[in-house]
């Protein structure tokens, strides 16, 4: 698979990014492309390693090593180096039906399978993946290519983020009449409002959605079931609904004055109202939650932690400190993390290389967790108070995070941005459709996607909590499948 000495021949290069004072000054796509002929030799690097670890897609140690979606990785690679791109670009569409999406925001777990990630640097595999689809629309490669016959079962998605994409994706090209409701202005879900456009270019979105609107998928904005839109036609109308709502309830903040001060706000509103905004009105409207001149505290370490770090810097903010109640990662793979589990190795995001660039320090604090929510004598948010912690076992011999005496700490901040992750899919679309939850608040499904009212199916962060787009986009696909199974019988 590519040239067999290629990994010992050339060293690992990625496209650079942007240089952060440049791209601090718009919302533009900040990581660049290699040139076609240097992404070729990346795909000589790819080994004739004889098991590919790097599309297996499997659970170690409860972290996936490998692509969900069993990409042929090995033979697109092979292809990129040859520079057969059209027939790379067939062999990626074989497993995966947006490669635009993960070959910009995915983790990329497939790299952390690589053989050659074992002795040295991985191959560059997430971004021949974008070089290829990149390369295929360009070329006009990418067309709309409806079913040439219909079954005459409809199909109802709820959600129209990577899940909800793919299982209209899906069954669409399995002959049914597929109707995506969305309870946004925009489709895309998680894609469009989740993360920033610096990140993913919401154009890069819209042209997916389209070619599926010319291949015969029917969307649905501003159809929020359950508020503006009833659950009941959608069950009588539809042969099957499925649900691919997201986990898109918030986790909260438990902090003294967290209900009476205002200046708190969840990072997923946040970040939604600022692509709106800037999608609307490119921000003229001011209608978005800025942090223009304000002292921000962000709370997560994540990768929306991330977001909001860049998001503000590009909004001017006057300072800002990102805490993380987990301890700073190891440099390097501790002999208890070896290959091919998923690295847990400090990682440099470009929020934080932006932030870095410009105050000439990391943002994060580790170990540290707010208490308390100061306001002024107008209920406005002003100052934060902060405790050091460390992680103990309890008397059941669980972990968790014991304060610190003397550590106590106050920052000032008219800004909190909450980036702690979900905590499973909303109640009330639940409650719409009558489905039952999970010990975690998810929609009860079976393996075979089923929930409990007859003929509603769910699906992605929705039924297993939050995840990976490329995991959601792989539950799309699998949905999917059973529920042409269902229809066909």
């Amino acid at each position: 698979m590519g040239k067999p000495t290629g990994f010992l021949e050339y060293d690992r290069e990625v496209g650079k990014n942007r240089e952060p004072k440049e791209r601090l000054k718009d919302y533009k796509e900040f990581h660049l492309s290699l040139p076609a002929d240097k992404q070729s030799i990346q795909g000589a690097r790819c080994m004739d390693c004889g098991v590919p670890f790097c599309q297996s897609g499997v659970l170690i140690s409860g972290m996936v090593s490998g692509c969900p979606l069993h990409n042929l990785i090995p033979e697109w690679n092979d292809l990129v180096y040859r520079g057969k791109w059209d027939l790379a670009y067939e062999r990626l569409n074989k497993t995966n039906p947006f490669p635009e999406f993960t070959g910009r925001v995915c983790p990329a777990p497939c790299e952390a399978g690589c053989t050659a990630g074992l002795n040295g640097p991985s191959v560059t595999i997430k971004e021949n993946e974008r070089a290829i689809i990149d390369t295929a629309f360009e070329n006009g490669i990418v067309k709309a290519n409806p079913p040439a016959k219909r079954t005459g079962k409809t199909v109802a998605v709820i959600g129209s983020g990577p899940a909800g994409l793919a299982t209209a994706d899906t069954l669409n090209k399995c002959g049914h009449k597929v109707t995506v409701f969305e309870r946004s202005d925009r489709p895309g879900g998680l894609l469009m409002y989740g993360i920033p456009n610096m990140k993913l270019d919401k154009e890069v979105i819209l042209r997916r959605v389209h070619i599926m609107a010319e291949e015969g998928v029917k969307f649905v904005n501003n159809a929020d079931i359950g508020n503006n839109y009833d659950a009941n036609e959608i069950l009588d109308e539809f042969d099957a609904v499925i649900l691919a709502t997201g986990a898109s309830e918030p986790r909260d903040l438990q902090a003294k004055g967290r209900d009476e001060v205002k200046g708190v706000h969840f990072a997923v509103d946040f970040l939604k109202a600022n692509t709106k905004s800037l999608l609307d009105s490119n921000h003229a409207d001011n209608n978005y939650i800025s942090a223009k001149d304000k002292n921000v505290i962000v709370i997560g370490g994540g990768d929306t932690g991330t977001d909001c770090v860049g998001t503000s810097l590009r909004h001017g903010c006057k300072s800002l400190v990102q805490f993380e109640i987990m301890g700073e990662p190891a440099r390097e793979r501790a002999e208890n993390n070896p290959w091919p589990e998923w690295p847990k190795v400090l990682k440099v995001d470009y929020g934080q290389e932006e932030f870095i660039d410009v105050y000439g320090k990391d943002p994060r604090e580790y170990l540290t967790t707010v208490t308390a929510l100061n306001a002024d004598k107008d209920g406005n948010l002003e100052s934060v108070d902060t405790v050091k912690v460390e992680w103990k076992k309890d008397e059941n011999g669980r972990f968790g995070p014991v304060p610190v005496k003397g550590s106590e700490k106050t920052y000032q901040a008219e800004l909190v941005l909450l980036a702690m992750g979900f905590t499973g899919s909303q109640s009330y679309i639940k409650e719409a459709f009558g489905v039952e939850s999970d010990a975690r608040t998810n929609i009860k499904t079976g393996e075979d996607f089923k929930t409990n009212v007859p003929k509603v199916f769910a699906t992605g962060d929705a039924r297993r909590g939050q995840s990976l787009v490329v995991t959601a986009i792989n539950e799309g696909i699998r949905v999917g499948i059973t529920v042409n199974e269902f229809l066909r019988k």
